[in-house]
């Protein structure tokens, strides 16, 4: 499974799974944006290509979706997919660049289902498991 959702009192906890941790952050993205809305009905219309750095792969995990956060509502889009082209360490810490598909926010097209405000370091971890990637957090709704 990708992706899966966590019980988490208030809030909403994702953790996502991959072959890589490229790929694990590309379904934590997704995660997010079928907290948001249902991601079958948002056409890739429109890309935002974003750009993030960090110290370690967490700290970047949330940095990634706070931008993803950010640039929707910066350009009043919806995204529903999410590739990361690139995700690398180097001396000076963690570099990620990926693009987000979407479309501007149409209520009457889109199933919307809540608003997250932030992705949060609360419940932070990566780990790796059968060979897998696994990384998660908890979104604040």
């Amino acid at each position: 499974m990708p992706y899966e959702y966590l019980d988490h009192g208030a809030d909403i906890g994702i953790r996502a799974t991959g072959d890589s941790l490229a790929e694990a952050f590309a379904e934590g993205a997704q995660a997010m944006f079928g907290v948001m809305a249902d991601r079958e009905t948002i056409a890739r219309r429109e890309s935002v290509t974003v750009h993030c750095e960090a110290p370690d792969p967490e700290t970047l995990f949330v940095e990634f979706l706070n931008e993803l956060l950010f640039q929707g509502e910066v350009h009043g889009l919806l995204f529903g997919a999410c590739e990361v082209k690139e995700l690398r360490s180097g001396p000076d810490g963690w570099h990620l660049e990926a693009i987000a598909w979407g479309e501007p926010v149409s209520p009457a097209r889109h199933r919307i289902y809540t608003e997250v405000k932030a992705a949060t370091y609360f419940g932070l971890k990566y780990f790796r498991q059968d060979g897998q990637h696994v990384i998660q957090c908890v979104l604040d709704v």
